[in-house]
């Protein structure tokens, strides 16, 4: 349990929040991504916030924060934003960000001994794949001694699904192929190891079905709504989490690519009944990640 995070004091818990630059000005991308995805979200100025800012931005705004970077190096070659950087930031503002880290896993048996020592010295919370950034399918037998370990340790397995913006408009989607995030894959990891806490990140375009069909069918298994704004989320997923999710659907805004200033605002204007606005908001996130509350 996170002791630092006072859930009765805030507005909403941010599922899903980026860091996109280490302390020392490391962007988590090459260029030719970073750019790419900034005009397919309509980024305007820099992407520019380390923990610290994170922090002060978050807190303003009455709210928490999971926040992750993504280690895709085996793939894109370039290195990633350190973990352990981030997890050693995020212990100054325990009221305000919980840290998940990310992994590599095509580095096999370095990448588990990585995450162990992650959880064990920098107690992240939980660990953040992008199957498609990172070029696997989340049921390639090479990654089940990593989520293995991540099941008996009680993290939290947060995967990208779906499109991903990261690519979209630059030439050839940058390689980046978007099989490798169909929620499917993540059934198969759901079976396998049914005590894994499983988050698929974002509504799941083009398989928004399959995801609603994962999260409805395997207990552990939850939705978070990062990366679109709400007015444009499907009638489907809109209908489930109102009513067989709506324990299970967290509010994400993947933030810096949207702030959840204009998350919010679009949410208030979604068909979402009153009392399952505040299981979105806050509590579904608490109750996954152990935070105390008193207000549900």
């Amino acid at each position: 349990m996170n002791d630092g995070v006072n859930t009765d004091d805030l507005v909403a818990i941010d599922t899903h929040v980026h860091v996109e630059v280490s302390a020392a000005g490391h962007p988590s991308l090459p260029d030719h991504l970073m750019s790419g995805s900034a005009q397919y979200f309509k980024v305007a100025g820099a992407r520019t916030m380390a923990v610290p800012e994170l922090a002060a931005y978050y807190r303003e705004r009455r709210m928490a924060a999971v926040v992750f970077t993504v280690d895709a190096e085996t793939a894109t070659g370039h290195p990633p934003v350190s973990s352990e950087e981030i997890a050693e930031a995020c212990a100054e503002f325990p009221d305000t960000l919980i840290p998940f880290a990310s992994v590599d896993p095509w580095r096999g048996r370095a990448a588990v001994r990585q995450a162990r020592l992650l959880i064990e010295r920098y107690g992240v919370h939980g660990f953040k794949f992008h199957p498609s950034l990172q070029a696997f399918h989340p049921n390639d037998r090479m990654a089940y001694p990593l989520y293995e370990l991540l099941q008996d340790a009680g993290m939290i397995a947060l995967f990208h699904s779906g499109q991903t913006g990261i690519g979209a408009g630059v030439r050839g989607g940058a390689g980046i192929r978007l099989k490798h995030s169909n929620p499917l894959s993540v059934d198969d990891v759901a079976a396998d190891f049914p005590d894994l806490r499983i988050v698929l990140a974002h509504p799941s375009f083009p398989w928004q079905d399959e995801a609603l069909a994962v999260a409805t069918h395997k207990p552990l298994v939850h939705v978070d709504l990062s990366g679109w704004s709400p007015k444009y989320f499907p009638p489907q997923l809109v209908r489930y989490a109102n009513t067989l999710l709506k324990h299970k659907v967290l509010f994400g805004s993947d933030f810096p690519v949207i702030t959840p200033d204009r998350w919010l605002a679009d949410f208030a204007d979604l068909d979402i009944k009153p009392e399952v606005r505040p299981m979105i908001l806050k509590h579904n996130a608490a109750r996954l990640l152990g935070l105390e509350t008193h207000e549900e």
